[in-house]
């Protein structure tokens, strides 16, 4: 079975990471001095901070093997996994340098008792071990943690480093594309790395990278689409707004509240006036929440459709 390309291509260097050049170059003196502090990494999937602490580790112990222990926070999240294995691991000397690193993925899971536990372990165990702390939301992280590490600030990728990317992964593989078929996934991807090389690898298997195959594997409407849905509503086309809805739900596969999301990207970029389009992604909220809270999606997307379009003949 084919490796996914996820892994097969995930950098191994740090000189290899795409798109974090400024974080890079820190990482890269902690590097030179053969020593860091604890880190805390907090930033949107896909952004590279498994990478980052995977590269580190590689970089000062020429191997992960032995010195690193990986850990992901919303399987084990409780405060006996931070007593037993991660007190366990800390507390044993690396055998081929100074420290071992600890790399706890998704950490704004763990719960408040386990951060607490947590803290105490990173101060006891300083000498023989170094945290490595993942997160979306550092806000999550309770502030005697935040105290202890150096933070960084990963960001999503711009659409430049991720084609560079894609570009290079395509080459290695000698698979064909299309220009058209990298703005997509770039498009999709939203700055998650991990999703562009996910969605490469799926349009690659269908014989080419083109606009087609990669909407057709993404279960994502093309942009035109969405846009032409909140021109059909502001225009007050209901009935061919809500054919296109049914298109959207049926061919492409679609759940309301992807629709929703799309149609709060999209709504910026329409020729109105900046008040109405506060006034519409206003009710795209309104909508979204109503989806999360569990009501019928179908019923919620005919419903945005009429308020918009009630929103436009109000304000002619």
């Amino acid at each position: 079975m084919e490796q996914p390309w996820t892994e097969k291509y995930r950098p191994q260097r740090l000189d290899e990471m795409a798109g974090q050049e400024a974080i890079v170059d820190r990482f890269r003196a902690y590097v030179k001095a053969r020593s860091m502090p604890h880190l805390l990494f907090a930033g949107p999937a896909g952004s590279g901070k498994t990478t980052a602490a995977l590269c580190i580790t590689r970089e000062l112990f020429g191997d992960v093997r032995g010195n690193f222990l990986e850990l992901n926070a919303s399987d084990e999240r409780g405060i006996d996994v931070v007593r037993t294995k991660i007190k366990d691991f800390a507390r044993t000397r690396s055998i081929t340098g100074d420290f071992k690193i600890i790399f706890l993925d998704e950490a704004d899971a763990l719960t408040f008792d386990a951060q607490n536990a947590l803290r105490r372990t990173m101060e006891n165990y300083t000498s023989t071990c170094r945290f490595i702390l993942s997160c979306n939301y550092s806000s999550k992280i309770i502030n005697p943690i935040q105290s202890r590490c150096a933070v960084f600030r990963f960001r999503g990728l711009s659409d430049e480093a991720i084609r560079g990317r894609l570009e290079f992964i395509l080459e290695q593989e000698g698979a064909g594309f299309e220009g058209t078929g990298l703005e997509a996934i770039t498009y999709l991807a939203e700055g998650d790395m991990r999703q562009a090389v996910n969605l490469l690898q799926s349009a690659a298997a269908l014989g080419k990278v083109d606009e087609d195959n990669v909407y057709a594997i993404s279960s994502r409407a093309r942009p035109e689409d969405i846009r032409q849905l909140l021109e059909l509503s502001l225009g007050g086309s209901f009935m061919e707004a809500r054919k296109l809805v049914d298109r959207l739900i049926i061919d492409y596969g679609m759940s309301g509240e992807d629709v929703i999301v799309q149609m709060s990207r999209e709504v910026l970029k329409l020729d109105e006036g900046d008040e109405l389009k506060i006034r519409v992604i206003d009710l795209i909220g309104e909508a979204n929440y109503a989806l999360v809270e569990g009501a019928n999606e179908r019923i919620q997307l005919e419903a945005l459709i009429a308020r918009i379009m009630l929103l436009k003949s109000l304000s002619n």
